[in-house]
């Protein structure tokens, strides 16, 4: 009987060892689970601070990378539109130098020009037909090349006088009141090449 007392009791005590084992390991296996979940939490906290501190080196490396685009593209425009009016520039040059290029030439032709109307004149005047007829043709022609240059006369006879192409030599008593202001008579002849006056119409205008 009391052998078998004595195992009930040592039966007990190793149900007791082994229940308070058991709630020990319980107790320990619930601190390490509340330690995972501590260190998870953790963990996460700090995933989320890196991810946002990354997404905001992004922002930044954005912002950087908009702000030299249009740097660069300011700098763009301006050169293309500095390019574009030197171009321009330089093509309007190129035409007016063109267009005048053989001003000085025609120039040095303008008094041959009126030596050869007013030999027309006097041929008129002397009644040589043949003669007329001859250095007329030939007058024409050199005319027609000339205007074909450029050459044009200024219109200045009746005219209101203008100085940005007459040259008043004279005033005189205006006839009429009408005529006041306005170019009596031409005294030579003026002329543009290419819409510049390359020579001013010397005139009389009424006073």
């Amino acid at each position: 009987m009391e052998e078998n007392k004595n195992t009930e009791i040592q039966d007990d005590e190793t149900v007791k060892e082994n229940v308070e084992n058991m709630e020990t390991e319980e107790t320990v296996t619930e601190e390490k689970q509340e330690s995972t979940v501590e260190e998870t939490s953790d963990d996460k906290q700090k995933r989320h601070k890196g991810r946002h501190a990354h997404e905001k080196e992004l922002e930044k490396a954005i912002e950087d990378e908009k702000a030299k685009f249009a740097d660069l593209n300011d700098k763009y425009l301006r050169i293309f539109s500095e390019f574009d009016n030197y171009r321009k520039r330089t093509a309007k040059e190129k035409l007016d130098m063109a267009a005048t290029a053989s001003e000085g030439v025609i120039k040095d032709l303008l008094p041959v020009f009126d030596d050869f109307e007013r030999a027309l004149q006097n041929m008129e005047k002397n009644g040589n037909e043949a003669d007329l007829q001859g250095v007329t043709l030939i007058f024409n022609k050199l005319k027609n090349t000339l205007k074909a240059k450029g050459l044009e006369e200024i219109e200045a006879m009746g005219a209101e006088f203008n100085t940005d192409e007459h040259e008043a030599l004279t005033l005189i008593p205006a006839p009429t009141e009408d005529q006041k202001g306005k170019v009596l008579d031409v005294i030579q002849k003026g002329y543009k090449l290419n819409g510049k006056v390359i020579r001013f119409a010397r005139v009389v205008v009424g006073n």
